[in-house]
């Protein structure tokens, strides 16, 4: 792969410039139902995302956990523009995706995903050689050096092209299958990588082998990783920092050992007491946490945790909290280190009880 010239252009925006920056980013389903096309509920949708901020900074992982339903994956399809989004906008590197600035073909060298289910990911009908060497096909590169650079990557993640280049997905185990997609990530040397639950659906012997293949790519090859995942533990241990989503918002972000150490919002703390501890005087007794989350149809006003809060007061269902670092500014903390939370309880002068005035 070092003397395979890189497909991608040049770094754009220089080292400070976020990778990714996602602006007002959402996602809304329209709900059908009615006789002939017509609308249902009354214009009514399902609020998969609904507005969310953030940036990818370039060689970090950057984790995303929260329940099943939070819009995790749905946020990553948006990322990668697998949908269209409902409104928002996703800048990468300093040029607006989509338009003008860079176009999806441009954009889709530059970025990649390995998904879930190893089997669906992969064409049935096409080798594991020609499924990796398809990508840098597509995007210009001749025959011979794209099969050959499709060899030299199942070298690199364990696989002997002798042995599997020549196979078909069917022949193959889970664990390998996603070494192979992992491979066919990589073939167009892209500068982010989403892996969505790239790990969850192995067993725990051979996930531990992909998560450190994945450090490893990560190191030799310059990636920067979004990692989503609802398994907390290896979240802590792959990620630089953490986002928590519920509900399709943001509710708290923060450098991963900040967040696991001292979380500050309800939902983060909720979501932690679930990590199982083998430590006798660490166990909870007490679930944290109770009920489904509410509907995305219609979300609840205000802050949509409330209902499900311990610490909730009038307030939280009157006014929506924004996502802000609540001692950044007083504390004199670094941007980059900055922990955001959207917490009425630590916006000053909100209205909470708990909150400084």
């Amino acid at each position: 792969m070092k003397n395979i010239p890189a497909l991608h252009e040049a770094d754009v925006g220089g080292p400070a410039q976020p990778l990714l920056t996602i602006r007002g980013l959402a996602k809304h389903y329209p709900l059908g139902g009615g006789l002939f096309g017509r609308a249902g509920r009354g214009g009514a949708s399902v609020r998969a995302v609904d507005g969310v901020d953030f940036e990818v900074r370039k060689g970090e992982t950057l984790g995303v956990v929260g329940e099943s339903g939070c819009g995790k994956s749905t946020t990553a399809r948006l990322l990668m523009h697998l949908i269209r989004p409902s409104a928002g906008e996703v800048v990468f590197d300093g040029r607006t995706v989509g338009g003008r600035e860079l176009p999806l073909k441009e954009f889709h060298r530059q970025v990649q995903m390995v998904f879930q289910d190893s089997y669906a990911s992969l064409n049935p009908r096409l080798t594991i050689g020609d499924s990796i060497a398809f990508g840098p096909q597509v995007h210009g590169l001749g025959r011979r050096e794209a099969v050959q650079r499709a060899r030299e990557l199942l070298a690199r993640v364990g696989l002997e092209p002798q042995r599997f280049a020549e196979r078909y997905p069917h022949e193959l185990s889970g664990g390998q299958r996603q070494r192979v997609n992992i491979a066919r990530a990589l073939a167009l040397q892209p500068r982010l990588v989403i892996l969505d639950e790239a790990v969850s659906a192995l067993d725990k012997s051979v996930e531990a082998q992909v998560i450190n293949l994945l450090l490893d790519l990560k190191a030799e090859f310059g990636l920067t990783y979004v990692f989503i995942s609802h398994d907390l533990q290896v979240v802590r241990y792959l990620s630089d920092r953490v986002m928590v989503m519920y509900l399709g918002r943001v509710a708290e972000l923060g450098p991963s050992e900040s967040l696991y150490a001292e979380p500050l919002h309800p939902y983060t703390r909720a979501l932690l007491s679930s990590m199982p501890s083998m430590d006798p005087d660490h166990r909870t007794e007490l679930a944290l946490l109770a009920g489904d989350p509410p509907n995305p149809i219609d979300p609840p006003p205000g802050c949509r945790f409330h209902p499900r809060c311990a610490q909730a007061a009038p307030v939280c269902a009157q006014r929506a909290p924004a996502l802000a670092a609540p001692r950044a500014m007083h504390e004199g903390i670094e941007p980059r280190a900055a922990h955001a939370v959207a917490c009425l309880m630590h916006e000053p002068g909100s209205g909470h009880p708990a909150a400084a005035m």
